[in-house]
């Protein structure tokens, strides 16, 4: 009787260095900053006195962050293959984006940023989702102060499953089961840190769920709640349930090919030159 072969280890796309881990912890710092500047500042810190200026501030900050962190993460060794398949999903996610938009929240593309984040890791996966986010706010004609936020959430939505346990072990049923669990949870989160940067800009005058600077952080935070109860769960819960039905269906041949493909682009593999007259042959 023969014990089965160990489990090969998952090749990522990009190997993150220790530059590339610090700017993502740098970009993530300073987005928590812009997501929850509102719960973080006291109302007599003078970010509060320009309530209405600060998400402009933040979106174009933002923007710089994720350049340089996409510029770090090649410098780590995103070659050529990895950037090829970059583009492949990035138009795929794009493409995906506007079907079903304005219907419930029903957005496919989740899916494949939750299975595609799986296979080829976090530095890759944080790579895919913002630039995704951006090809599909040009596409469909949705450039505004809001997109460096949703580049950045949804970064960390397609990392966050780059980070998931078990890549290289983990497979099958349980696996799917993992990843569809972890969808349902972030796609609420994507849309609750998304209501936090949409939220400030709103006016005060016209809603008692608006974000009032002069309020406290416990007033703020009902009136956020409210804001997200009122305007969002069902949007954020029809994609939830949309992610969790696509990565059960589609999970499985959809995680196989992205193997596949991980496989035959080899990744890891050094690549090396030499002349003919200068390889040896066993005698």
């Amino acid at each position: 009787m023969t014990g089965g072969s160990p489990p090969q280890r998952q090749a990522r796309a990009v190997r993150l260095g220790p530059r590339s881990v610090a700017a993502l912890v740098l970009v993530g710092a300073v987005g928590v900053a812009g997501f929850g500047w509102p719960f973080l500042a006291p109302p007599d810190a003078s970010l509060n006195a320009h309530a209405e200026d600060a998400p402009w501030l933040f979106a174009g900050v933002l923007v710089l962050l994720v350049a340089v962190v996409a510029a770090t993460i090649s410098e780590s060794g995103l070659g050529p293959k990895a950037v090829a398949m970059l583009g492949v999903l990035a138009a795929a996610g794009a493409a995906l984006r506007p079907i079903g938009a304005g219907t419930a929240g029903l957005e496919p593309m989740f899916f494949l940023m939750v299975l595609s984040g799986r296979v080829l890791g976090p530095g890759f996966g944080f790579a895919l989702g913002s630039i995704t986010m951006f090809a599909s706010a040009l596409l469909t004609g949705g450039v505004g102060p809001w997109m460096p936020f949703q580049m950045l959430a949804m970064g960390w939505f397609t990392m966050g499953a780059g980070l998931l346990p078990g890549p290289d072990r983990l497979r099958g049923r349980a696996e799917l089961l993992m990843l569809a669990a972890y969808g349902f949870l972030a796609a609420f989160a994507y849309g609750t840190v998304m209501n936090l940067a949409g939220w400030t800009f709103m006016n005060t005058l016209a809603s008692n769920i608006a974000f009032d600077p002069d309020a406290s952080v416990p007033d703020n935070l009902a009136r956020f709640l409210a804001y997200c109860l009122a305007t969002s769960l069902g949007w954020d819960g029809g994609r939830a349930v949309m992610t969790v039905v696509l990565t059960l269906a589609l999970g499985t041949p959809v995680l196989r090919a992205l193997r596949r493909a991980t496989r035959r682009a080899a990744f890891e593999a050094p690549v090396t030159f030499a002349e003919d007259d200068q390889v040896s042959r066993p005698t």
